[in-house]
C-alpha cells in the first residue's frame, strides 16, 4: 500500500506536459511566465534535476508548475550559518521529511568575497554543492542573493571592503552597481546551472534586493531595481523574480519599475513577523484590501509571504526574552502560534509561504550583525543543534496536506460563518466543492462552540490561543468525507487502497463521518476506535494520543477500493512519513526521521533516525516483503491494514559519553602594548578623507579600521608621540557595534577599559555605538621623551543598511584621540586581521596577536605554555589564551550534537572567543549573556578523534576574570543514517 503526494493519480508523466519552456535565458519571453489557469488536480511531482524543460506560471490562486498547481511550503535555512556541508543534507532531509517542499536561502556577499574582485565558492562556501544537495533531497530552492540581504549578518551581507568604497549602496550609483554586477555575475554563473526550468536543478524563484523600502518613488530607486532585474535576466536566470516588501506597503508590485518589456515574470511578496501577543492579521482575502493590505496589493499574482515569522532573534543581554534566550522564543511562538498564524495566512490565500527561520543555525565568527549574538537559533522548528522540536508537528501536518490534497491550492472566500467565541474563516474550492473552515480562538481559555458547516452544525473545542482546520465534502480517494472534527493531514493512494490521516491534540476525541449510500465493511484495527453506520453515513470516533496511531479499515460499500483511516495526535503524526519512489509511494510510521527510501526488488531499503525504541511500519506498493533499516534486514509481519511491520522493536540510541575538559595551557599576549614592540610592518594611519558616513574629526587623521583594509574582529592601534609631560588625561573617541569595547595602555601600563552599554528596549536595534573613553594619566607616566599609546578596540560588527542610508559605512575602531592638559602630535599605526583564512574565510579571524600567530589552530606547539586548571580568577587587562585538546569516541552510527558550555559568576566582566579546530565558533560575554552554550557542528567537531579547543579571553581589570566552568554538553543524539564528513581545517 502506498502514500502518494499526488493524491488521485499516478506519479509518472508529470515532469513534462508538453507546455512551453520555462524561459530562454533572457528578456523578451513573456509567454514563459504568462498567467494561466488550471483546474484543481494533482500537484507536480517532487522536483529533481531530471534533464527536462519545465514551465513556471501562476494565476491569482497559486503557482503553476508544468500546468499543475503548487502550494509552496518553504523553510528558511542559511548555508553560511552551518559551516559543515554534509550537515546541509541532514537539515534538508529533515525539512523534506516533515512536509516542506522548498528551502529558501540567502547568499551572503561578505561570506564569499574577502576583497574586490575576489570570490570564493569552495569548501563551506560551495553554493553549487548546496543546490545539488537540495535537488537530490527533492526540494525546490528559493534563491535570495541580494546584493543586500539584511539577515542579521555583518553589514547586512555587504562585504567589509564595500564600506571603504565610494558610491551610495542600494542605489543606481554607477560605482556601486559595478560592484553589484560583479557579485551577481558570480552567483548567477552557478545559479543558472541549477534552474528548474532547464531541468538542471530545482531553483524555482529568485529574489532581487531585500526589503528595499527607501525612496521607492524616486527615479533612482526605480532605476536600481530595473538594473537588477535586467542584470539577472541577462545572466540567464529565467525563473520568476520577486522582491520581499518589508511590510504591507505595496512596494515593488508588478509594473512599478521597468522590466525591459518583459511581462509576467515578476511576483509581489511581503514579509510579516507578527507578535504572538497580537491577533493574527488578515493579509489577503479577509483583509482590508488595497495597496497596503498584503496580497491585495497585487491581485493578479498569488499571495506570497517570502518571510513569515517562525521565531524571532534575540539581542545581546537577551531583553526580548527576559534573559531566557531562544528557549523562550520557542515557547512563545510554539505549535499553537503556528496553527493560529499560518492557518490564517492560508485562509487569506497565501499559497507561497516561507517560514523564517526553519533552521536558524549559528552566526559563527564575525558573521553576526550588531543586533544579535552568536546563536541564531531563532526559536525555530529545528533548533541550532539540529534537533527537531515539538514545533515541527504543525509544519509536518500542513506541509504534507498541502502537497497531497490538491483542494487547498485553489480556494475562494465563501459565505460568512459565526461560531460563538471563535473567529471563523470559510472557503470553498470552486472545482471540487470542498469546504474549508479555519476556526481560531484568540482568547486564553478553551472555547467549545457549534460551527455551522455545509454538512450541519459541528460541536468543536478549540484550545486557547490556538486554531483548527476543518473540512467538509473533501474527497478521500474514492470516498467522500462529510465532516470531521479534526484536521486532515494527508490523503494518498497506497497500493490498492486509499489512506487518509487525521490529526489533532492529545486527548481530543476525533469524530469523522464518511458519506456512504451502501453500508461498508469496517474493521477496527486498534481497540481505541469506535464506529457505527446510520442514514447520515459511517461514523468513526478515536481518542487521540492514548496509544499512538489508531487504524480503521473501511472496505466495500460504495467502492471496491479500501480506505485506511489513520488517527494521530501531534507527536504521532510527526512520525508518519510519506515518500515517493518510481514504483509508487510509501508511508512509513515509527522512526523519528525518514531520510531516504529505495525499492530493490521486493525489499524496501530505508535510512533514517531513531531516538528511542520503536517499531517500523510500512505501507507500500504491492509485492514488497522485506524491510532493511540503515543496512540491517528486519524481521517483519503483514498486518491487517496491509502494512509490513517489524516483529521486534528497533533499539534506542547508545550512550554517548563526553570527556571532562582538562589539560589546559595558557599564555598571555598583548606584546603590542610594549614601548619597544616593532610595529614597522603595520599600516600607517595617515589618511585625511574617508568614504565613511562618520565624520573625520577636524585636525585628526582617519583612524577608521575599514579604511586601512581591516574589516573584521579586533584592531590594534599604536600612537607614538613625544613628551607626556603635562598630559592629564587621554580621551579616545571610538565607534563600534553593540557591546564593543576599548582597552588602552601608555608605555605598556594599563590606562583602563571602556565598553559600550548593554542594549535596553530603546536601543536594541542601534547598530552603531559611539562614545569617548577618558582615562587619567598618572604622574608616573608623565615625562619627556618618546611615548607609545596602545589601544585595542573590539569593534564588533558593521551595522546593517536597512534604510539604504549607507549605515554599514559607519566607522569602526578609533575615531579620535585628544590629550587634556597638553596638545601632542601623534603618529599612528594600525593592525587588524591578517590575510583571510583560505579555508574558513574572511569572517573567521580578527586582529589579536594570537590569531595572527596561529594560536587558535590545531597543531600549534604550545608545550612551553603554562599548565593551568579551571576555574580561574585573575585581575588583568588584556588578552589571555587557553588551549587544550580532547578526544571523542561517539559510536559510528550515532549522530551526536555537542555544545560547549561556559558558566561563571555573572558579576565578572570578561569575554571569550571560542575556537574549535581553528574555527571561530562565537563570542561569550560572561556578564551580559544570555548565551552560555555554543553549538559545535559535527564535521568541524571530530566526533571520533582529537579536537583542539582554544579560548581567547579579554579581561577588563574592573573585576576578577575567569573562565569559570567550561564543559562539553550533549545537546541531542540519534541513531541514524547520516555521518558528518570532516570539514577541512588547513
Amino acid at each position: 500500500m502506498a502514500l502518494s503526494r499526488r493524491t488521485f493519480s499516478a506519479l509518472t508523466g508529470s515532469a513534462a506536459l508538453g507546455l512551453a519552456l520555462g524561459g530562454s535565458g533572457g528578456t523578451g519571453a513573456p509567454s514563459a511566465y504568462a498567467a494561466r489557469s488550471a483546474p484543481t488536480g494533482p500537484a507536480p511531482a517532487p522536483p529533481r534535476a531530471d534533464g527536462g524543460h519545465h514551465t513556471i506560471g501562476y494565476d491569482r490562486y497559486s503557482l503553476l508548475v508544468d500546468g499543475r498547481r503548487l502550494v509552496l511550503w518553504s523553510g528558511e535555512l542559511h548555508p553560511f550559518r552551518l559551516p559543515s556541508p554534509s550537515l546541509w543534507r541532514d537539515v534538508l532531509q529533515k525539512m523534506r521529511a516533515h512536509g516542506y517542499n522548498a528551502v529558501s536561502i540567502y547568499v551572503a556577499w561578505n561570506y564569499h568575497s574577502p576583497a574586490p574582485g575576489t570570490y570564493d565558492f569552495s569548501g563551506v562556501r560551495d553554493l553549487d554543492l548546496f543546490l545539488r544537495t537540495a535537488a537530490e533531497t527533492g526540494l525546490y530552492v528559493v534563491l535570495r542573493p541580494g546584493p543586500y540581504i539584511n539577515a542579521e549578518v555583518d553589514g547586512g551581507g555587504f562585504p567589509g571592503w564595500l564600506t571603504a568604497t565610494k558610491g551610495r549602496a542600494r542605489s543606481a550609483d554607477p560605482t556601486y552597481l559595478a560592484h553589484v554586477d560583479e557579485w551577481l555575475t558570480q552567483v548567477d554563473r552557478i545559479a543558472r546551472e541549477h534552474l528548474f526550468t532547464q531541468g538542471t536543478g530545482t531553483v524555482l524563484l529568485y529574489q532581487i534586493e531585500n526589503e528595499f523600502d527607501a525612496r521607492v518613488d524616486s527615479a533612482d530607486s526605480r532605476a536600481y531595481m530595473s538594473h537588477l532585474y535586467k542584470k539577472v535576466r541577462a545572466d540567464g536566470i529565467d525563473v520568476p523574480l520577486f522582491h520581499n516588501d518589508k511590510g504591507r506597503n505595496g512596494y515593488w508590485t508588478p509594473g512599478s519599475f521597468d522590466t525591459g518589456g518583459e511581462r509576467g515574470g515578476w511576483l509581489y511578496g511581503f514579509d510579516g513577523y507578527p507578535s504572538p501577543s497580537k491577533t493574527p492579521p488578515d493579509w489577503g482575502r479577509f483583509g482590508p484590501g488595497g495597496a497596503t493590505g498584503g496580497a491585495s496589493a497585487s491581485p493578479a499574482t498569488p499571495g506570497f509571504v517570502p518571510e513569515f515569522g517562525g521565531g524571532w532573534f534575540d539581542p545581546w543581554g537577551g531583553s526580548f526574552y527576559d534573559g531566557k534566550g531562544y528557549a523562550e522564543a520557542r515557547r512563545t511562538r510554539d505549535s499553537a502560534y503556528e496553527r493560529r498564524f499560518y492557518l490564517t495566512n492560508l485562509a487569506n490565500g497565501i499559497t507561497l509561504h516561507n517560514v523564517y527561520m526553519t533552521f536558524g543555525g549559528t552566526s559563527w565568527g564575525w558573521l553576526p550583525a550588531p543586533v544579535v549574538y552568536t546563536s541564531y537559533d531563532y526559536g525555530a522548528a529545528i533548533d541550532e543543534a539540529r534537533n527537531v522540536t515539538e514545533k515541527i508537528a504543525p509544519m509536518h501536518q500542513l506541509g504534507h496536506l498541502l502537497q497531497r490534497v490538491p483542494d487547498f491550492a485553489k480556494l475562494d472566500r465563501a459565505a460568512g460563518v459565526h461560531a460563538e467565541g471563535l473567529k471563523v474563516y470559510h472557503l470553498t474550492n470552486p472545482d471540487t466543492g470542498a469546504h474549508v473552515y479555519v476556526a481560531r480562538n484568540d482568547g486564553a481559555d478553551p472555547v467549545t462552540a457549534d460551527l455551522p458547516t455545509a454538512e450541519g452544525r459541528l460541536r468543536i473545542t478549540v484550545p486557547g490561543k490556538d486554531a483548527k482546520l476543518l473540512t467538509t465534502g473533501l474527497s478521500l480517494g474514492r470516498r467522500t468525507l462529510k465532516y470531521a472534527t479534526v484536521q486532515p493531514a494527508m490523503c494518498l493512494r497506497a497500493g490498492r487502497q486509499d489512506v487518509a490521516v487525521f490529526t489533532g491534540r492529545t486527548g481530543e476525541m476525533a469524530e469523522l463521518v464518511l458519506r456512504c449510500d451502501t453500508d461498508p465493511d469496517v474493521m477496527r484495527l486498534d481497540p481505541e476506535a469506535a464506529w457505527g453506520v446510520d442514514d447520515s453515513g459511517l461514523h468513526v470516533n478515536a481518542p487521540l494520543g492514548q496509544s499512538g496511531l489508531i487504524r480503521v479499515l473501511v472496505e466495500k460499500g460504495d467502492t471496491d477500493t479500501p480506505l485506511l483511516l489513520l488517527f494521530a495526535d501531534d507527536a504521532t503524526s510527526a512520525r508518519l512519513f510519506p515518500y515517493d519512489t518510481p514504483s509508487g509511494t510509501l508511508l512509513v510510521y515509527g522512526p523519528q526521521l525518514l531520510r531516504h527510501v529505495e525499492l530493490r526488488g521486493s525489499e524496501v531499503h530505508l535510512t533514517g533516525d531513531v531516538t528511542d525504541t520503536t517499531s517500523v511500519e510500512v505501507w507500500g506498493p504491492r509485492g514488497i516483503s522485506g524491510l532493511v533499516w540503515n543496512g540491517r534486514k528486519l524481521a517483519t509481519r503483514v498486518t491487517m491494514s496491509g502494512s509490513l511491520m517489524t516483529k521486534e522493536m528497533l533499539p534506542g540510541v547508545p550512550e554517548v559519553r563526553l570527556p571532562a575538559l582538562g589539560g589546559w595551557r595558557t599564555r598571555r599576549e598583548n606584546p603590542e602594548v610594549g614601548p619597544g614592540y616593532d610595529d614597522s610592518a603595520w599600516r600607517v594611519a595617515d589618511k585625511k578623507a574617508s568614504y565613511s558616513t562618520s565624520a573625520v574629526p577636524e585636525g585628526q587623521p582617519v583612524l577608521f579600521a575599514d579604511d586601512y583594509g581591516f574589516h573584521y574582529g579586533d584592531v590594534w592601534y599604536r600612537g607614538t608621540f613625544d613628551d607626556s609631560s603635562g598630559v592629564e588625561e587621554v580621551a579616545l573617541g571610538y565607534s563600534t557595534g553593540t557591546q564593543g569595547m576599548l582597552m588602552a595602555w601608555l608605555d605598556g601600563e594599563p590606562l583602563g577599559t571602556h565598553r559600550m552599554p548593554v542594549p535596553d528596549a530603546a536601543t536594541i536595534r542601534r547598530g552603531t555605538w559611539t562614545d569617548t573613553a577618558s582615562f587619567p594619566v598618572r604622574d608616573a607616566l608623565r615625562s619627556p621623551g618618546r611615548h607609545v599609546l596602545s589601544v585595542l578596540v573590539r569593534r564588533m560588527q558593521h551595522d546593517q543598511d536597512g534604510k539604504a542610508d549607507d549605515t554599514h559605512k559607519a566607522a569602526r575602531g578609533l575615531t579620535a584621540a585628544v590629550f587634556k592638559g597638553a596638545s601632542r602630535k601623534v603618529s599612528w599605526r594600525i593592525q587588524g586581521e591578517g590575510r583571510p583564512d583560505p579555508v574558513r574565510g574572511p569572517l573567521n579571524n580578527g586582529g589579536l596577536h594570537g590569531e595572527r600567530a596561529g594560536w587558535h589552530l590545531p597543531g600549534f606547539r604550545d608545550g612551553d605554555w603554562e599548565s593551568v586548571g579551571f576555574p580561574r580568577a585573575e585581575r588583568y587587562q588584556g588578552v589571555t589564551w587557553y588551549r587544550t585538546t580532547f578526544r571523542l569516541a561517539v559510536p559510528g552510527d550515532v549522530d551526536a550534537s555537542v555544545g560547549l558550555t561556559l558558566t561563571d559568576d555573572p558579576y565578572r566582566a570578561y569575554r571569550a572567543q571560542i575556537f574549535l579546530n581553528g574555527w571561530n565558533m562565537g563570542q561569550y560575554v560572561n556578564d551580559v549573556g544570555p548565551q552560555h552554550t555554543f553549538v559545535l557542528p559535527n564535521g568541524v567537531l571530530r566526533t571520533r578523534g582529537e579536537n583542539t579547543l582554544a579560548l581567547a579571553v579579554l579581561s577588563e581589570f574592573t573585576t576578577l576574570s575567569g573562565p569559570g566552568e567550561v564543559r562539553l554538553t550533549l545537546l541531542g543524539k540519534a541513531a541514524g543514517g547520516l555521518t558528518a564528513a570532516k570539514v577541512v581545517v588547513s
